[in-house]
């Protein structure tokens, strides 16, 4: 009869072997930790012969990523939006210029039409197109805004000397469509003016890898602010910017004279809006250097000039000189023309400034 009990007792063994064999795999299996598969054998038949000890095999999954959510003026976000900008159209063609032709044109931005003046260089082409400008002018109350009108002797210069240049109407100026809401917190004409040099880009008279940008004021803070959202934009000029960091712009920036800034549509000011949401620049620095610009300096997409009046009541100095030092420590190339005792305009330089600026474009765009 002893041999009748051992077997019974090896029969067990195996079969609580089997059992426990299945709990481990089917534990394994719920704790996602995977096994080599088995092979295939000759015979369909169980075998009882021993086998290798698996080897456990530990599949990490990777932690969830999450896309940081971003204030839409911070250059992170406008980076992410995309700018296609459209068929340029020429609406009516205007009074020519001396050596150049002057267009009402238009394209589409956010799907609103903006307007612009539009001048294209006469003669012959060069094979990859003209060199192209798009021009940024500084606060004009939009309520009284023409197209054009004020800058014509800088824009004159700029066509005279053998580039297309595009000198938008931002939204709620003149004939643009949508709501005027400020440059400094809306994104709304940062946006118009990328959608320009997209729309340039496919302009067929424009070499579309030859595109710079002019800026005064509030046009040179769209320009900075471009050139760090658009790897596009290959130059860019400013002339009296608002180029300080909005720390600057809370804390370093009183505006004399008759300047009235844009409201908002709910009758607040940003700086008030954005301090009570976020904090002061010393309590959250993160948000404040998310939206400047000068946060960016070190992916700026080209040489940038600069110009500035000493005696310019309207935009401090010391914006344009904090620029150039920081770009200059970011290892860009940037050049400083400062203007003594002359206004925010730059009007007794005017000359000087403007053959320095188309020195710089023929350098960088010729």
């Amino acid at each position: 009869m002893r041999p009748k009990r051992s077997l019974l007792h090896l029969l067990k063994v195996v079969i609580m072997t089997l059992v426990l064999t299945a709990c481990s795999q089917a534990t394994s299996d719920e704790q996602s930790l995977a096994f080599p598969l088995p092979t295939s054998t000759a015979s369909n038949a169980p075998s009882l012969a021993p086998s290798s000890t698996p080897t456990l095999t530990v599949t990490a999954t990777p932690a969830p990523t999450s896309t940081p959510t971003y204030h839409p003026m911070a250059i992170p976000a406008l980076r992410q939006l995309d700018y296609p900008g459209s068929d340029i159209v020429i609406e009516r063609e205007l009074e020519p210029g001396a050596n150049y032709d002057r267009l009402y044109a238009s394209y589409l931005s956010e799907g609103l039409k903006i307007y612009g003046l539009l001048t294209v260089p006469r003669g012959e082409m060069p094979s990859t197109g003209w060199p192209a400008i798009v021009f940024n002018h500084g606060y004009i109350p939009p309520d009284v805004y023409k197209t054009t009108e004020r800058y014509i002797a800088y824009v004159d210069r700029l066509a005279q000397s053998g580039y297309v240049v595009f000198r938008i109407d931002y939204r709620g100026h003149d004939q643009s469509e949508g709501e005027a809401t400020g440059a400094y917190g809306d994104t709304g004409y940062t946006i118009d003016v990328l959608n320009a040099v997209s729309s340039l880009k496919r302009y067929p008279l424009v070499d579309p890898e030859r595109i710079g940008m002019w800026g005064h004021s509030m046009g040179g803070y769209l320009t900075l602010r471009s050139m760090v959202v658009s790897p596009d934009i290959k130059v860019g000029v400013i002339w009296a910017g608002v180029v300080g960091s909005y720390e600057d712009l809370l804390y370093n920036w009183r505006r004399h004279g008759g300047f009235t800034p844009t409201p908002r549509p709910d009758g607040r000011s940003w700086r008030v809006d954005w301090i009570e949401t976020y904090g002061s620049p010393a309590q959250n620095p993160a948000f404040w250097d998310s939206v400047s610009s000068n946060s960016y300096l070190d992916e700026i997409s080209g040489p940038v000039q600069l110009h500035h009046g000493t005696a310019d009541e309207s935009v401090p100095l010391a914006f344009s000189e904090t620029l150039f030092m920081q770009l200059l420590e970011e290892g860009k190339m940037v050049e400083l023309y400062t203007y003594p005792e002359d206004n925010h305009n730059i009007s007794m330089y005017f000359s000087t400034a403007m053959n320095r600026t188309i020195e710089f474009f023929d350098r960088y765009l010729k």
